[in-house]
């Protein structure tokens, strides 16, 4: 409890760096806009002393010329010699405004966050059971289809993300995508084309040489078997529960980058790629093909290189797209519903997962980030950051049965778990 007093204690500290750093930012600020008002009112000031000095010496010039000649002479003169200053129009300055903000002890909280306090678990590992005998488990099961609203009140999302669990994943050397199943397994792929089943428990169940790299070329489906995608060869094969590997759907021509199996219904998404087109093909849990995703409502590509896909529980299809810089969203009729291209331009997507919320979890390089909207493309937050958790290059997210997600680093064989949903 001393560590978790003393960091309340740090993040007030940092806290209060921040905002007299931004005050100092601001009072600054307001000097720079008084220095150059004031500039422009010496500015004018100056111009006026010489405008009068100028007029007064045209003044004399008339009365003398007034004195001495007839009045036809002295308009032909006043004409042809006199130079008279041209006036400037009165300076309008607009002075800046400032506009008090709104912020009342929950958001100091928000900032600050909060202590939470998990549920104990039994001996077996089982997550406890609520009062009506039912896990969390089974309410993301029964979520998707007939508790939406019982779920989004059971479950909340932490102020703070809390680290759980690391791992050190055996034969993996830079994480770029992972799959999990419902027997406590994970599924990892590397930069190398490893592609290596482990326990979590530092064992090493199957280990498949493959022709993948940074692509979300593997899924694992209801029944527990993986799919995973051939470039090469331009196939996709399925690995049994018993580690039998036979070929699944063969896509022709077209070479296949990424692939999902729905956890509603069994369906497969294949994102692939033809020269320059691009698409989704939906097919059933046998390999036929039912849907054909490829263009928006105006006829123009959807994609370029899809190179992630999740499925969203109201049947919504996420595509992380790398080379459009978007999270390309189209509903379960291939209609295009919206793009997120992040909060500052050039932002490359990787990794993408949805939540039993209905929440989409993308991570965007360059800046290090792990963005966080709602499922109609509302930017709700940073959930995890470079800067503020000390997350470094994470490629792949998902989220478990359990609401925990899954962070691969790109940069070494690191898995960390954390907790933002209680």
């Amino acid at each position: 409890m001393e560590s978790f007093r003393k960091s309340m204690q740090a993040e007030a500290e940092s806290l209060k760096s921040l905002v007299d750093e931004v005050t100092s930012e601001n009072i600054e600020q307001s000097h720079t806009i008084e220095k150059s008002l004031l500039k422009l009112c010496d500015s004018q000031e100056q111009s006026n002393d010489d405008n009068i000095v100028s007029l007064q010496k045209v003044n004399g010039q008339l009365y003398s010329c007034l004195a001495t000649s007839s009045l036809t002479f002295f308009f032909s003169l006043m004409s042809e010699h006199m130079d008279i200053p041209n006036i400037q129009e009165k300076l309008n300055l607009v002075p800046p405004t400032f506009t008090a903000g709104a912020c009342c002890k929950d958001d100091v909280k928000n900032l600050l966050g909060r202590l939470y306090v998990p549920c104990p678990e039994s001996e077996n590992n089982e997550p406890k059971q609520t009062d009506k005998g039912s896990t969390p488990e089974n309410f993301t099961k029964r979520g998707l289809k007939h508790d939406k609203n019982l779920m989004k009140q059971t479950f909340s999302m932490f102020s703070f993300v809390v680290m759980i669990k690391e791992y050190k994943l055996p034969g993996i050397i830079r994480i770029c995508h992972l799959s999990l199943n419902k027997f406590g397994r994970l599924w990892v792929s590397d930069l190398k084309g490893n592609l290596v089943q482990t326990d979590l428990k530092d064992n090493q169940i199957l280990s498949i040489q493959t022709n993948g790299k940074c692509t979300g070329y593997h899924t694992v489906t209801l029944d527990g078997s993986l799919i995973y995608a051939d470039r090469v060869k331009r196939v996709t094969n399925r690995v049994t529960l018993e580690n039998k590997i036979t070929k699944f759907i063969k896509t022709r021509d077209w070479e296949p980058l990424s692939v999902h199996s729905s956890h509603i219904n069994g369906d497969i998404f294949i994102g692939m790629i033809k020269g320059k087109e691009a698409k989704i093909i939906r097919y059933n849990k046998i390999g036929k093909e039912i849907q054909d995703i490829h263009e928006d409502n105006n006829g123009k590509p959807l994609f370029n290189q899809p190179h992630y896909i999740a499925e969203n529980i109201n049947g919504d299809v996420c595509t992380s797209d790398l080379n459009k810089q978007a999270i390309v969203v189209v509903n379960k009729a291939g209609q295009h519903r919206f793009s997120y291209k992040g909060q500052k331009p050039e932002f490359y997507f990787w990794g993408v997962c949805t939540d039993v919320l209905g929440n989409i979890l993308a991570f965007k390089s360059i800046s290090e980030e792990v963005h966080l909207l709602n499922q109609d493309g509302v930017f709700l937050g940073i959930l995890l950051s470079s800067r503020q958790h000390g997350v470094m290059y994470p490629r792949s997210v998902c989220v478990d049965d359990e609401n925990n997600l899954y962070v691969g680093k790109g940069n070494n064989n690191t898995l960390l778990v954390y907790k933002y949903l209680m």
